[in-house]
């Protein structure tokens, strides 16, 4: 009898596939995509019992091509990438790995803050540029520190906890917000104060999104809640592109209504050549590839997370809650 099939349906550097392999599961056999090529995936797909996807989409198509398929597993959480009314037609599960992303996301949001305040590739570029004098003479009036601000992380999921572990550390007040409030004892142990969105953003001398990307969350950082913002305001986005109104941002930077931003992610990834915020040229505007949760030494920790959760798919038993998106029939 044939092994069952965990297909990988991102490509993977060298060195990221050999962890996998090396946490695979002697009783599956483990494809992996070795390019992006959609006709590629489309193949691969085609004898699978389970897909694992991070960056590409799983569209209705390619769930349909796999007839055996059984589980549908996010490589980290968010899942606005894979069609979910497709995998519910076909009762096929969709799980996340719940929290395995947490803490490279919230270090790197970390960086993000630190780099913006600082205009860290700004200022580098005029040190390569031979402007040292120019440098020198205007970070003092230019740049400023974390300590004594007011940070709002909106989303106190596994990563605004994360980040609000973190950014204690800095000597901050932490406001949050989040469509859940914590309860009383878990507000004291991180630290934070509950506050209404629009309550918070005037407040807040950095805003960092960690919501999911739902139809309640899309724009959430309007155009109107970006008009909100104190001129000395920072945003931060390691969470998706499309809760965020990026034109309005962009305009905001090079009006100079607030003072930057640092950005891991777009609505359209990678995003086009004429996207508003590649356009925008200030100081305190950093933009990453949506690296966050993407860091070496924690491919070992989500290979476990995706194999654990296929073997118990394997044995008939129940998948965590937490990682559970959709049920399926299991």
């Amino acid at each position: 009898m044939a092994k069952p099939q965990v297909v990988f349906l991102d490509a993977y550097a060298p060195e990221v596939r050999s962890v996998i392999q090396a946490e695979a599961p002697d009783d599956v056999t483990l494809v992996m995509a070795t390019s992006n090529d959609p006709a590629e995936r489309a193949t691969l797909a085609g004898d699978a019992d389970f897909f694992v996807g991070g960056i590409n989409p799983i569209t209705a198509a390619l769930i349909n091509a796999a007839p055996r398929l059984r589980l549908i597993h996010k490589w980290g959480i968010g899942v606005d990438k894979i069609d979910l009314e497709a995998a519910r037609r076909r009762g096929i599960p969709v799980a996340i790995t719940a929290g395995a992303n947490a803490v490279p996301v919230a270090e790197h949001t970390l960086l993000l803050m630190l780099a913006t305040l600082r205009q860290l590739p700004y200022r580098q570029s005029q040190l390569r540029a031979g402007k040292w004098e120019q440098a020198r003479a205007e970070v003092r009036a230019q740049c400023f520190g974390l300590r004594g601000k007011t940070v709002g992380i909106v989303g106190m999921g596994a990563i605004g906890r994360e980040v609000a572990k973190r950014v204690r550390a800095f000597d901050v007040t932490i406001r949050y917000y989040d469509v859940r409030r914590l309860a009383a004892d878990e507000e004291q142990a991180l630290g934070v104060v509950y506050s209404e969105l629009d309550d918070l953003l005037p407040m807040a001398d950095v805003i960092t999104l960690h919501v999911p990307l739902l139809d309640s969350t899309r724009q959430l950082l309007s155009r109107e809640r970006i008009a909100r913002l104190k001129p000395t305001a920072i945003v931060i986005n390691a969470g998706r592109g499309e809760v965020v109104d990026e034109a309005a941002l962009a305009e905001a930077l090079r009006e100079r209504r607030i003072l930057g931003a640092g950005l891991d992610v777009f609505s359209q990834e990678p995003p086009p050549f004429d996207h508003p915020l590649l356009a925008t040229n200030v100081p305190g505007l950093i933009l990453t590839p949506h690296q966050a949760g993407s860091v070496f030494d924690n491919v070992a920790n989500v290979s476990r997370h995706v194999f654990g959760n296929v073997r118990r798919v394997l044995n008939g038993e129940p998948l965590p809650p937490r990682d559970l998106v959709i049920h399926g029939k299991l």
